[in-house]
């Protein structure tokens, strides 16, 4: 009778440890996920550190770069103003381009803080204008990301969420 008392015991102990085991791997997994999400957010505030604040194509246009807590998306604004807009007021082709090509620059140097990474190919459709005194707000999603290259697809809306221009940049990256 005492044996069998024990390996009653024993056998629910079994059940409660296993039980325990079960319920610390389903908390370790989901705090890892948690951990592995926070982690991968597209937090683009290193990458305009390495930037710093020079003289350059982002900063003379007045672009801003917006971390997201989506790892394959990077976000940015620009203004339309003087320096933006070619002869009849509307956005030049040509910013809206710099901004596609910045942002995807941004997002793949944040992705890749270690590597060099240069925008090998451009292609945009301009489908509405913008005018002077808007923002436009660019969101840069991953389509691509490989070894080498990363392909960007960067949708450029005006203030009222008018899509004015959808761009693909194709960038190289090189380890250092």
């Amino acid at each position: 009778m005492h044996n069998h008392h024990c390996a009653a015991i024993h056998r629910d102990a079994c059940k409660f440890f296993d039980a325990e085991v079960r319920y610390c791997t389903y908390i370790f997994l989901n705090i890892r996920k948690i951990f592995v999400n926070l982690h991968l957010i597209m937090n683009v505030e290193n990458t305009k550190e390495r930037l710093g604040d020079g003289m350059r194509l982002d900063t003379t246009l007045g672009m801003e770069f917006i971390s997201t807590p989506e790892d394959d998306i990077c976000v940015g604004r620009m203004p339309v103003d003087e320096r933006h807009i070619q002869p009849m007021g509307f956005l030049s082709g040509g910013a809206t381009l710099a901004l596609a090509e910045t942002m995807a620059g941004v997002a793949s140097m944040t992705l890749c803080p270690d590597a060099m990474c240069v925008g090998i190919s451009v292609s945009a459709n301009h489908l509405h204008a913008a005018r002077k005194g808007d923002m436009v707000t660019a969101k840069a999603q991953l389509i691509h990301r490989g070894g080498q290259t990363h392909v960007w697809r960067i949708d450029i809306t005006n203030t009222t969420g008018k899509l004015i221009s959808t761009v693909t940049v194709t960038n190289f990256i090189k380890q250092r």
